[in-house]
């Protein structure tokens, strides 16, 4: 945020002329944002930084081009592994994203396209979210044997609509998305940035400490409630999944073919619907 923000690869930070906020652009536009090892480190580098800078009261995350982020980047390593292979992979994204539900800010989360698997998993970690009417929202990664590393739905969405999405990986727009308490509000595309800028200009004039113990105090509810347990649980049947047989075939295929090759094999079953 400051002079000597790191020259960053993957994402974008400006901050606001008038109020203290600051909007972190996800850009990886070409690959829809998918989020790889340097993308990952770099926002939970630039949360860290924006926790620490007085000058910031509040975050916007959103996306480059046409999507959010459509998640994990499927093409970025070999998925090939065993299950304690897989705890150490998934307990490293979940204390990524850990880090941002627990930021003592608040943090938009500005839904501008595709809000997938992990990247609807980091929509999900944000304090409150917008999403464009039109983007479209979902885990489809249940569609090849794979499963969200955080299990965040179930604390925003009644667990009628969490299990239609988690069972079926169906996607929803952000009209369905607000109806079922996914986001906060859904608005015409060419609005999004606006609403969501004035959201975070208006908690940037709040006295911080209020915003932070208002937090505080929330966090503590889910935490008491379990979300952490619910998290290591999580954890274990997604490693459990992905080490599968089922689990090892899809990551195989997914190692061996072009990723536009195995979204088509993918989705061929339920093309019907």
């Amino acid at each position: 945020m400051s002079s000597s923000e790191p020259n960053y690869e993957t994402i974008l930070v400006e901050r606001d002329a008038t109020d203290k906020f600051a909007t972190i652009t996800l850009n990886r536009p070409a690959k829809l944002n998918s989020m790889n090892g340097v993308l990952i480190e770099e926002l939970d580098l630039a949360v860290s930084r924006a926790v620490k800078d007085p000058e910031i009261n509040a975050l916007i995350i959103t996306g480059a081009g046409r999507a959010f982020t459509t998640g994990y980047d499927l093409n970025s390593d070999d998925f090939e592994l065993d299950a304690e292979g897989w705890r150490d992979n998934i307990a490293g994204n979940q204390q990524k994203l850990f880090n941002i539900w627990q930021a003592p800010l608040p943090i938009i989360a500005a839904v501008n396209g595709y809000a997938l698997a992990g990247g609807l998993e980091l929509m999900m970690c944000c304090d409150l979210a917008i999403a464009a009417e039109d983007a479209l929202l979902g885990e489809p990664e249940v569609r090849h044997a794979s499963a969200p590393p955080s299990l965040m739905m179930p604390w925003l969405a009644p667990m009628r609509h969490t299990r239609l999405l988690m069972y079926t990986g169906d996607l929803v727009d952000g009209r369905e998305a607000e109806r079922i308490h996914l986001v906060n509000r859904a608005v015409p595309r060419d609005r999004l940035m606006l609403e969501a800028t004035n959201l975070a200009r208006k908690l940037a004039r709040m006295p911080l400490p209020s915003i932070k113990f208002a937090k505080a105090a929330l966090n503590h509810q889910q935490l008491a409630a379990g979300l952490v347990s619910s998290w290591e649980y999580n954890k274990e049947t997604t490693a459990t999944l992905h080490a599968s047989e089922e689990g090892r075939r899809w990551m195989r295929m997914l190692k061996e073919m072009p990723l536009s090759e195995f979204l088509r094999i993918r989705e061929a079953p339920f093309k019907a619907f």
